[in-house]
């Protein structure tokens, strides 16, 4: 197995996990912190793919990583829909309470 590369893909997922706890908390300056290390560890991976690959067994466990990735990825969106819609609201002026 190719530790290295798994081991970023693993981080990254941790991390993803990590965000989606402060999102469900509303720790959105926390979510912020998260995902700028999200970005380093991907652009870490990219480089280090550059010089290795993962071997066709390791693809399986990159699969059901990435999956959960995405599925942790789909609720932060889902949990933050109304906090950048309040965000918007106030950046073009607009109550959120109706008259």
């Amino acid at each position: 197995m190719n530790e290295s590369l798994l081991n970023y893909y693993e981080a990254i997922e941790r991390a993803s996990s990590d965000m989606l706890s402060a999102a469900r908390d509303g720790n959105w300056d926390e979510v912020v912190k998260l995902e700028g290390a999200c970005a380093v560890l991907i652009s870490q991976l990219k480089q280090a793919a550059k010089d290795q690959a993962l071997k066709t067994e390791d693809n399986q466990v990159k699969s059901k990583i990435m999956q959960r990735i995405l599925l942790n990825d789909a609720e932060i969106r889902h949990l933050a829909e109304p906090w950048l819609e309040d965000l918007d609201n106030m950046m073009h002026g607009r109550s959120k309470t109706l008259h």
